[in-house]
């Protein structure tokens, strides 16, 4: 009954790089798409990244990794695709 749901978890562990988030908050947001879309992700922090988030609460300072499923990524990619708003064209801010 729990093996099933292990083996699935535990399948897609050696995903493959989507986009490295500068600070936490970035891959909270990044993790919540992503989740928000059913695509389950992974952050792999870079240096000493985990241990300054463990210890000060805050990681501040090293980037962070955000991996996926191999069969998820052009899904993952679309999703987190930047899209450029109103006033970063130029129509907007009374120009």
């Amino acid at each position: 009954m729990f093996d099933k749901k292990e083996n699935q978890k535990e399948a897609w562990r050696d995903g493959v790089y989507l986009c490295t988030a500068a600070s936490n908050t970035e891959a909270d947001i990044l993790e919540s798409k992503l989740r928000g879309e059913g695509i389950p992700c992974e952050r792999r922090w870079k240096g000493a990244g985990n241990f300054l988030e463990i210890f000060m609460g805050v990681n501040s300072i090293c980037p962070i990794d955000i991996y996926v499923p191999a069969d998820s990524l052009a899904d993952a990619q679309n999703i987190i695709l930047p899209f450029p708003l109103a006033e970063d064209e130029g129509g907007a801010g009374g120009e």
